[in-house]
């Protein structure tokens, strides 16, 4: 599932890119005024500024709803690595006596 939401951002973030770069900024707007050649767009002199608006909007709230998503599996992934709950002690070793140690000095007899 992470992978899948993962690639889906992916690809917003790479539409959104593309989608903004496409749109006029909103100087365009006083150029065509004076014969800017606005009206020879694909969406007519006004049309593809609401149109190119509410996808950008669109993709914009994907992206975001995508980003909160990825965060989430995010935090279920690190919560037990560093949760104080998981950490498991154990009882510390029985000591080793000098006479059973394999490295104490071997006594001359």
């Amino acid at each position: 599932m992470q992978t899948f939401v993962l690639v889906v951002h992916i690809i917003l973030a790479i539409l959104m890119i593309g989608l903004i770069l496409v749109q006029h900024g909103k100087g365009a707007d006083a150029g065509a005024s004076f014969g800017g050649g606005g009206a020879a767009t694909v969406f007519g002199a006004s049309g593809s500024g609401n149109f190119l608006t509410r996808l950008t909007a669109i993709l914009t709230a994907l992206f975001f709803a995508t980003s909160l998503t990825l965060a989430v599996f995010a935090k279920k992934q690190t919560t037990g690595a560093y949760s104080l709950q998981t950490v498991q002690t154990t009882a510390p070793a029985q000591p080793v006596s000098p006479e059973t140690s394999p490295t104490a000095p071997k006594s001359a007899e």
